[in-house]
């Protein structure tokens, strides 16, 4: 259970704001990312809260909003705040510890550091394995399998978005228990798959698309982990691959054996 703490009103200063210099050779929308970085350093904006509208940025730092809006850009391309649609612009989380192993799961890590774990099927449906999934899972390129995109979040905020494929027949239930159960684990024990482990993980980095950028509530460009990854059941027989986009300062990866 996390912690509760005293709730700021979502759009009250968080400390009397340093005066801009004018005319000393930094910019002002410099100083406007200087004095919120440091106002979230020091804890007086802290993760989940959310930043004054820009009109209210622009009357405390006395600049027009075209300032505020650059200042808010270079804030959010460092990781430290994320603009969210109709909601307005929120201080980052700090990274979710995610421990990679042999019985790695998402819903258990995520309520070990004391968030909620969420999930939303994106999008699915049988497909022709690609050259990428025969090759993980151990089928020829072209068969059928079940492919799940699904994005999981902590507290709200989008931790992976994963490319899942499973082979078919063997799992033409999956998507329907999927979508009733939120999570693999309960709807591969309704499969009789009581039990299942990691067989192998590869990381990489890449940018993220702009699509891709949307779903994961990022700065187009940004940087993401990759993670591919191989499950087998208990028999030793390949389940499911994945490949998943972790947003890389929401998480770090730590490989356990």
């Amino acid at each position: 259970m996390r912690e509760s703490r005293p709730q700021r009103l979502p759009d009250q200063p968080p400390a009397d704001p340093p005066e801009l210099v004018r005319g000393g050779g930094v910019a002002a929308w410099r100083q406007i990312v200087d004095g919120l970085e440091a106002d979230i350093a020091a804890g007086r904006l802290e993760p989940g809260d959310r930043l004054p509208a820009e009109t209210q940025l622009a009357e405390r730092f006395g600049v027009n909003r075209h300032t505020v809006r650059r200042a808010l850009g270079v804030l959010a391309s460092r990781g430290l705040v994320r603009a969210t649609q109709g909601r307005g612009t929120f201080v980052e989380a700090r990274p979710l510890p995610y421990p990679i192993g042999p019985r790695t799961r998402f819903t258990e890590i995520v309520s070990a550091a004391g968030r909620q774990a969420s999930g939303e099927l994106i999008a699915s449906g049988p497909v022709p394995a690609d050259a990428w999934a025969a090759d993980r899972l151990g089928i020829a390129a072209g068969d059928p399998v079940l492919r799940l995109l699904t994005l999981r979040a902590a507290d709200g905020t989008p931790i992976a978005l994963a490319t899942n494929v499973f082979p078919l027949p063997r799992f033409e239930r999956l998507e329907a228990l999927y979508r009733e159960t939120q999570s693999l684990t309960p709807a591969y024990a309704a499969l009789g798959i009581r039990d299942y482990r990691r067989l192998a993980t590869a990381i990489s980095a890449r940018a993220v698309s702009p699509e891709e950028a949307a779903m994961l509530d990022l700065v187009p460009g940004r940087t993401a982990l990759v993670v591919d990854n191989v499950n087998v059941d208990e028999a030793g027989v390949r389940i499911q691959a994945t490949r998943a986009l972790f947003p890389a300062d929401r998480v770090e990866l730590k490989v356990e054996g």
